[in-house]
């Protein structure tokens, strides 16, 4: 493992930067956005945007990868967002931030695509599942990180999306002047929606639900924490916890489910979520110290529900269709994630700022009915058929499927010669 992280180091120590960036830029916008008097609708759309303009990069950077190259579109897409983060502060108004926001999640989709497959060049069969954890911990560890920088400086000063702009331009350093050789790019093509669907509706819808969950969970979570009177630092903090509690659960949720009937486990831990959300929205946000253990459980709980989803979708999969269906979910997500922002903003409109947690109970509570009732439709697979769960970086694309340990060689059941021969996972199911 060390060798191939020692080869990837500049890539990675690039992601950490953007990661920290991209975390910050988010919260911040969600605390600028509520000082400058947005109506929490409206901040909704914002937000959404972001997921909106992630979908399409992750559908569109690829074929630009194809035709000129990592270095250059990594290049490009780091200096675009960069040049944004700017554009923020210089314009105070839904419709120029609106832009932006799409703008952004289109340059961060195309860099996540470019740092995946590069990763996934670099990474073996036996180093693929270690550098994919490396990875999700680098994506998550600056997620949270970027929270802290929120007390750097006044949310309504220049300084904030100034330092932003710094980091997004000097992700751009390690990742442009590293010695290893430009990869080949041979995306997978994702399944279809509806063969997706055949294969699993529980995977589908629950990929979906839950998307829209976590684009609710962190589209809205800073506009709620400043709606509640939360002080800055107290914000950062309520951010960061969400995205640790989903690093510190992902595991033992994971061994769990490798060991039990996984509809039965991501129903569990879906319902859970649910019960603490409800929790949440009796919760006084006075007592901060149980605020903040209580969004770190939820986020502990919300956040590995669409790598189940996806283990689960593998669970009826042969190894050869893995790699796509996996792609497949993940677009899945990001459509649900475009339709939560506006989801919890609309809820707080209705409710008030307890709508936020009314949302994510809601949202919890679907999933779980479906989960039970696809249940009762379809038997479950024997424990010993089931596949080995995954950890799935949160802010990923379709790209990084390539990486997980599903992704491996598999070896041809009638080759040719009489000889084993290995074939690489076909990219559509």
């Amino acid at each position: 493992m060390f060798a191939a992280i020692s080869t990837a180091w500049p890539l990675l120590l690039g992601i950490g930067l953007l990661m920290i960036g991209n975390g910050l830029q988010g919260t911040l916008l969600g605390v600028r956005a509520t000082l400058e008097g947005f109506p929490t609708a409206v901040t909704g759309i914002i937000m959404s945007c972001y997921y909106a303009g992630f979908l399409s990069g992750s559908v569109i950077t690829p074929r630009v990868v194809s035709q000129v190259g990592h270095v250059r579109v990594f290049a490009a897409l780091a200096s675009l967002a960069s040049a944004s983060a700017i554009v923020y502060s210089i314009f105070l108004d839904p419709y120029s931030w609106g832009a932006m926001r799409l703008v952004t999640g289109f340059c961060f989709a195309g860099l996540y695509v470019v740092a995946e497959s590069w990763l996934n060049d670099i990474a073996t069969n036996e180093t693929r599942g270690q550098l994919l954890s490396v990875y999700m911990v680098i994506t998550l560890g600056g997620l949270a990180g970027g929270q802290l920088l929120l007390n750097f400086a006044d949310p309504e000063s220049f300084k904030l999306f100034a330092m932003i702009s710094v980091l997004i331009s000097v992700a751009l350093v390690p990742t442009c002047l590293t010695a290893s050789r430009t990869p080949s790019f041979d995306a997978p093509t994702p399944v279809g929606l509806r063969k997706l669907y055949r294969l699993s509706p529980l995977g589908v819808v629950g990929s979906l639900i839950t998307g829209t969950a976590n684009g609710a969970f962190f589209g809205m979570g800073a506009v709620y924490a400043g709606n509640a009177g939360l002080s800055v630092g107290q914000i950062s903090l309520f951010m960061g916890a969400g995205a640790i509690g989903g690093m510190l659960f992902q595991w033992p949720i994971g061994r769990i489910s490798d060991r039990f009937d996984r509809r039965t486990v991501l129903t569990v831990v879906t319902f859970l979520a649910a019960l603490v959300a409800a929790v949440m929205i009796w919760l006084p946000v006075q007592d901060f110290s149980l605020l903040l253990i209580m969004i770190a459980i939820f986020g502990g709980l919300n956040y590995p529900l669409y790598s189940l989803f996806i283990a689960h979708t593998n669970d009826f999969l042969e190894p050869d269709q893995r790699v796509a269906a996996a792609s497949g979910l993940m677009l899945v997500i990001g459509i649900g994630a475009i339709v939560g922002p506006f989801a919890a903003a609309t809820s707080m409109d209705i409710f008030g700022i307890s709508g936020y947690f009314i949302c994510l109970c809601a949202i919890h509570v679907v999933i779980g009915v479906f989960a039970i009732y696809r249940m009762t439709r379809r038997t479950a697979v024997p424990l010993e058929e089931q596949g080995s769960y995954v950890a799935m970086p949160l802010r990923a694309t379709p790209a990084v499927a390539a990486l997980s340990p599903e992704a491996e060689w598999v070896e041809d059941d009638e080759p040719a010669d009489g000889q084993g021969e290995e074939k690489e996972p076909s990219s559509s199911a």
